[in-house]
């Protein structure tokens, strides 16, 4: 297979052949004079040697971009790919790989974005890795068993609502007390600001209507009394002085 051109080729080869041998064998005769001679006789026996002769053995040419698995290989099955298939790709035909699940490219070089399309199942959200994907959930929720699906954490709470009639007896009392205290206070705050109102029951315009501004008024106008009464005891000090010096 995939072989592209064959040239008879000549390989020697040994094996093992037979031949006559002789055999040359001494043995005593008797000669003229009833004497015993020695001499020699020839006789043949089947030999054995190692020869060579030249037998044919075909050599095969692969195509391009194919290659033997081993030397000893006929057929050439192999495909070869220029550029080293990666990720776990195999090399299946010439200049192209066979690429693992997740990869793609002639050399498995490109990651296959499974989040892109709708195959993933994922129940909320896909995240693309290397060579795969994996699903995750958004914030309050974790994945389901199946690693695609997802659950929520906790039942989400149900909104609190006043009922018709309004808010609790708790809180009526609550507002109730507070504004007992309030109306206190603001009698508090009446009495003592009244000696202050008696001296001067007239505010100028340009004081405010709040007892805070009003209680800051009164007091400077104490101030000022305070004051004049040191002034109208100091006049009273010096015509003291002054009738005494007359009468000396």
């Amino acid at each position: 297979r995939r072989v592209c051109a064959a040239a008879p080729q000549s390989q020697a080869a040994a094996y093992t052949e037979s031949h006559v041998q002789p055999v040359y064998q001494p043995y005593l005769t008797t000669c003229q004079g009833h004497r015993l001679c020695s001499t020699y006789r020839t006789i043949y026996r089947v030999a054995y040697r190692q020869a060579y002769r030249q037998l044919p053995q075909p050599a095969a040419s692969c195509c391009p971009g194919w290659s033997r698995a081993n030397s000893h290989a006929l057929s050439c099955n192999r495909a070869l790919c220029w550029v080293p298939c990666q990720n776990g790709g195999s090399c299946t035909f010439p200049g192209r790989c066979a690429c693992l699940p997740g990869w793609t490219g002639r050399a498995c070089q490109t990651d296959v974005d499974e989040c892109a399309g709708q195959s993933h199942g994922c129940g909320q959200l896909c995240i693309n890795t290397a060579g795969s994907y994996r699903c995750a959930c958004r914030d309050g929720f974790s994945l389901a068993a199946d690693d695609k699906a997802c659950q929520p954490l906790v039942p989400a709470p149900e909104p609190e609502t006043f009922s018709q009639a309004g808010p609790p007896s708790e809180m009526k009392e609550e507002m109730k007390d507070l504004k007992s205290r309030v109306e206190a206070l603001e009698q508090k705050l009446q009495l003592v600001l009244a000696p202050f109102h008696n001296l001067m029951p007239s505010v100028p315009e340009d004081v405010g209507a709040d007892p805070i501004s009003r209680l800051s008024h009164s007091l400077q106008q104490l101030d000022r009394i305070d004051s004049l009464s040191e002034q109208i005891s100091f006049l009273e000090e010096r015509l003291e002085t002054c009738k005494c010096l007359e009468k000396a």
